[in-house]
Formats: structure tokens, sequence, C-alpha cells
């Protein structure tokens, strides 16, 4: 029998909800010190960026990763390389082609971001557990790795 709706449990949100929740509070984590650390500059969306740059990137292969339009991700990267995070750079596998990149600020901001995803990731872990913290991290990591395998 297919499951509906009312097969959902009643005890917690739907797995969408609680997704796009954490997320929100996440990004309001990462944000919170933001300002007092040197990069009031930089909004949410950027994140969409920086999350997927990966030490440099060609712009389709980025909008590709970041799950973003070509135009979005072109006024989003033009917008960090105006704040001095990002730069294009020549392509060396493709003299054509350009390679966005982290500026030396770039760099430092993303640094900044691990350490500050560190500690959200403690403090998470405060909260609920860090046993249960991790558990849940694994079982979010498994599943989708199990999701893009199929």
């Amino acid at each position: 029998m297919k499951p509906t709706s009312s097969d959902l449990p009643t005890d917690r949100a739907a797995i969408g909800q609680l997704l796009v929740r954490l997320l929100r509070q996440f990004r309001a984590e990462m944000f919170e010190p933001a300002a007092d650390s040197g990069y009031g500059d930089l909004r949410e969306p950027h994140l969409q960026i920086f999350g997927n740059i990966y030490g440099g990137a060609r712009l389709t292969d980025l909008a590709g990763r970041a799950q973003l339009s070509l135009a979005a991700t072109s006024e989003l990267v033009n917008d960090l390389q105006q704040l001095g995070y990002l730069e294009r750079q020549p392509d060396p596998q493709d003299g054509r082609a350009k390679l966005i990149v982290p500026t030396e600020r770039g760099r430092a901001a993303l640094s900044d971001a691990g350490d500050r995803v560190a500690e959200i990731e403690e403090h998470w872990g405060d909260v609920i557990g860090r046993a249960r913290f991790a558990d849940a991290c694994r079982a979010l990591q498994d599943l989708l790795d199990e999701l893009e395998r199929r």
C-alpha cells in the first residue's frame, strides 16, 4: 500500500520542514558573529558560492554545485569579486575559460567559516548530546550517499 500523509509521524515535523528549519538555524548561527569578525559585507546567499567553491571552479561548475542558475551564480560571484573575496584567473587547462578562486581575503573567510561550522556542530552536539548529534549526521550522510549512488 502506498503511504499517505496520515502515515507521517505526529510527534515531529516532516523531513522537508526539519531540513529547511535546520538550514535556517545554521545560517543564522553562521552569520551571528559575521560583522564582529570583519565580514559584515557578506550576505546569506553568498554561502551558496563559498560552500561550493572548493578552492576554484569554472562558473558553470560552480552553478551546478550550488544548484543556482548561471545568472544568479554570476551575480553572486560578481558581488564577491567586488568585495575582494574572489577573483577570476585563466584556467590552466583551457586558456579561454576562467577559474573563480578565493583571494587571500576569501581564503581567510573560508577558514573562519570552517571554524564557525565546528563551533556550531559542537554547540548542537551539546544541545542534544554529542553521540546523538554524531549519529544524526552519520545517518544524513549515509542517506545522501545512498540516494546519490542510486
